[in-house]
This record gives C-alpha cells, structure tokens and sequence, in this order.
C-alpha cells in the first residue's frame, strides 16, 4: 500500500502572525497531515508595486490593497520561519514551504527543509527552475494555468540539470476552483506523458475532489487549511477548516488503503462468507447406494461447500457408491 503524502496549505493564511501560523502547525498535526507548507518570499522581489491582484484577492482582500502591499504584509521572516520549523520537529511534523525567488530558495535551503514545493506561478520560470534543480533536492510542482507544453518544458530543465526526484501536481489556479472545470483526467495525461510519480493540489470546495484523485492514483495532495474560513485574506474561503480537513485525510487513507494490490482474489474477510453465498450440487430425494444419477436427481442449491454447479453434468451417468439423503451436499466420495 502506497502512503498518500497529504500536505496542509497554510500558504498564507497566518495573516503575517506568527501566531496563528503555529495555531496552522499544531491543527495540522492533529488533523494527521505529513506536512505543513507554507509560502516564503519577499514581496519586493516578488511583485512590482503596480502589479494587479487577482479577482479572487479582490473579492477576499481590501480594494485598496495593491498586491504588493498584500505580499508585504502576508510575508514571513528568517526567524519566523526558525521558530516555525522548531516548533514542527517537536510536534513531528514536517515543514515545507514553496519559495518564490532565488533568496527565499536560498533561505529554505540553508535552513535545511528537505524538498521544494515549486508554486504554479513559476512554471515558466526557467531561470528560477534551474536554481532549484542545482539544490539537488526533491521538487514538487504545481502546473495550474499550465499546457502540457509548458510543462514538458519545465520537465526538461529540471531534468537537464540533473534535478532530483520531480512529483507534478496537477493544479486548477482559482479560489475556489469550479468542479466543472477541474479537468481531474489531466492528472493521468501527466503521468502518461513524462512517467513522473503524480498527485493534486486541490482549490475546490469540499473534499471529495481530492479524495477522488487519491482513487486515480495521486501520490500527494495538497489542500489549503485555515482556522477560520470566514477571515480575511486571500485564500481562507477556498481552504478547510481543522475539523474539514481532518474527514479529508481520514477519507484519503481510507482510499488509499482500499486500492489494494490489484490481484483478483476473495479478501481474506470473504472467505468465511463464500461457503454461505454460494451454491453445490446437492441431491432432490434419497437415494440409495448403487443408484444411477439422472439429472432429475439433482438440484444446485446453498452451501458451496460440495461441488461446484459446473460438475452437474458430469454427474449424470455416474453411480453412487453410498446411500444419500434429500438435500444432501455432494462430493466426488459420493460416487464410484
């Protein structure tokens, strides 16, 4: 059984506190992720001051906000990420984050976080790819708003400079995401097209969606968490509070431990059952020793326990060599 690697977005749904985003660390672990992610960047270098937000940031955050000054004030720093990830190996669970420049991948590493969550936004940034690839690390990529183009030409810088393991998400960039226009197949057309391990970062509402990705084989899935849906902030309508988020992961082990191996065999909980539903040959009447079988003699009835009702017509003919009574399950000692 393949362990599904379940990652809680708490991106930036802290609000810039450090407080609730220890608050996001402690609800993960009780929700029973394996990772807590967050986002690092530096809003300077991240967005220029007269850059738009996107209208779901719109309709979440004040109008008046640039989305430089969103960033500015949704950013963590060195040391708040120290104590964050102090605080995640005390309560065992595993920090990541996804970096959004050169310096914050550079931060990431020095801090020693073990893989890098590449955000959708970045796919096509090849320059910035490069640089995660030479950290020679494990890399998880986000592909929303992205063509098979243009992830087969991320694929191939990471591969050229000798990336480590690469897992591609498949992703739908909106907040929330319409289920209509999830387009979950195109997880498999990742894994068709470059034979990478695949998983789902999830924006819709609910967690069905999710689970159902487990079902087709994702890998990983991420999902964003927040304390409290109702907040201000960017992504806290489209993310699951700890209790949501909690039936989520308990859905997806679930699932994932009901894939199974894929051979075709009764379940070892089945075979106290198959004697009771299925059927045996068994004989219509009393029949004495000696006695020719004819097809009237016969019936197919419960248990199967005896011989199979594929084996009737090769009794017809045959002798018994003991007598038999009405409803009497039979064997091949029955016959001569």
């Amino acid at each position: 059984m393949k362990h599904v690697f379940v990652i809680a977005e708490a991106g930036v749904n802290h609000n810039g506190s450090l407080d609730l985003a220890l608050q996001l660390l402690d609800a993960a672990k009780a929700c029973g992720a394996d990772a807590v992610k967050f986002q690092t960047f530096r809003a300077e270098l991240l967005a220029t001051r007269s850059a738009r937000k996107a209208p779901y940031q719109d309709r979440t955050t004040s109008t008046s906000e640039s989305q430089f000054e969103m960033l500015q004030r949704l950013q963590l720093g060195a040391d708040d990420h120290r104590t964050l990830i102090q605080h995640c190996r005390e309560i065992g669970i595993q920090f990541l984050s996804s970096p959004f420049d050169t310096e914050s991948a550079d931060l990431l590493d020095e801090l020693g976080v073990p893989l890098y969550k590449v955000p959708s936004g970045e796919i096509t940034n090849l320059p910035f790819l490069r640089h995660l690839a030479h950290k020679k690390k494990p890399l998880i990529v986000s592909t929303g708003m992205s063509t098979l183009g243009e992830v087969e030409e991320a694929v191939q810088v990471l591969q050229d400079e000798a990336a480590n393991r690469i897992t591609l998400l498949h992703c739908v960039t909106e907040y929330p995401a319409p289920f209509d226009e999830v387009n979950l197949r195109a997880m498999l057309t990742l894994k068709a097209a470059f034979g990478l391990p695949v998983g789902y970062s999830d924006h819709t509402a609910g967690i069905e969606v999710a689970v159902a990705a487990v079902a087709l084989g994702a890998e990983v899935i991420e999902k964003h968490l927040t304390m409290d849906r109702s907040l201000s902030g960017p992504d806290h309508h489209a993310s699951l509070e700890p209790n949501e988020f909690e039936k989520m992961v308990a859905a997806i082990r679930h699932v994932e431990s009901a894939l199974g191996t894929g051979i075709k065999s009764p379940a070892p909980c089945e075979l106290q059952n198959l004697p009771v539903a299925r059927k045996s040959v068994v004989s219509s009447r009393a029949l004495r020793v000696g006695h020719r079988i004819v097809r009237d003699d016969l019936e197919i009835k419960r248990p199967g326990n005896g011989l199979a009702p594929k084996f009737l017509p090769a009794l017809i003919g045959l002798t018994l060599r003991t007598s038999v009574d009405r409803d009497e399950v039979l064997t091949w000692n029955h016959f001569a």
